[in-house]
């Protein structure tokens, strides 16, 4: 199976070559995991190392605010932009949509707008760039919107679908504020192709980071819990450190 790389070397090792190329993967973290960097990491090392262009969907920073806080790690995403080489989607306006959009003569409800026009702005914008990698952070902000367990599958299984359908490779974020004992397994872990686990861990007065593939299916890959920093440069993962003792117990309620 081809492999794309992730834009970290640790997790590359981890995963023997990468990313299943096209396949949507999600990754879950609490705040201040370093989803979002993960997720332009992914991105920027695409665009410089393998010149694959690629999409950023915000569902909840602003561009603005994104492309500061993205300098600190030496990525200057304006300039990528200006060579079109990486689209930004500023979507997160969705939040605060009317409960009923009326389009014409027809009335459509907040949730079904937000995913439909999401969808249709994403292919718009991967056909304008030619984007071989899309990042969609966080889907909390979307799929919060569906409180019923089957309508929230619905709608993960409808932008899985289509942007799994464009060819690309994806990562979708998602927040999650609890890890091992406390943590609810999502109806989005289910349909998505692979899973990342982004865990804080306290060893005495210390906050440990630890990163564990849950699943990823088609590849072989590591299964431990290996550590991983906030660098300068982005994410580092130390897949040759000894695994995290982290219990991995979840539970196995759909939420």
């Amino acid at each position: 199976m081809k492999r794309i790389s992730t834009g970290v070397k640790g997790l590359d090792e981890m995963l023997v070559g990468g990313f299943p190329f096209g396949r949507s993967i999600l990754v879950c973290g609490g705040p201040g995991s370093g989803k979002t960097i993960l997720g332009i990491q992914f991105l920027c090392k695409g665009i410089v190392e393998h010149n694959e262009n690629g999409l950023y969907v915000s569902l909840d920073e602003s561009a603005e605010h994104l492309k500061q806080d993205m300098s600190a790690f030496g990525w200057n995403l304006e300039k990528l932009e200006g060579k079109q080489k990486l689209g930004i989607v500023d979507a997160s306006p969705i939040r605060t949509i009317p409960g009923e959009v009326k389009i014409g003569e027809l009335k459509i409800g907040k949730r079904d707008f937000s995913l439909v026009s999401l969808i249709e702005i994403v292919k718009s914008r991967v056909e304008e760039i030619k984007a071989k990698r899309i990042v969609v952070d966080p889907l909390t902000t979307l799929i919060v919107q569906y409180p019923d367990i089957s309508e929230r599958r619905n709608a993960v299984i409808d932008l899985l679908e289509a942007i799994t359908s464009l060819g690309t490779t994806n990562i979708m974020t998602t927040e999650n504020r609890a890890t091992a004992l406390g943590r609810k397994v999502t109806a989005e872990e289910f349909l998505a192709h692979g899973v990342i686990i982004l865990h804080a861990v306290h060893e005495g007065r210390e906050l440990v980071r630890a990163l564990q593939i849950e699943k990823m299916r088609g590849i072989p890959h590591d299964h431990e819990i290996r550590p991983y920093r906030i660098t300068d440069e982005g994410i580092a993962v130390y897949s040759r450190e000894t695994p995290i003792a982290v219990p991995t117990e979840a539970a196995t309620t759909l939420t």
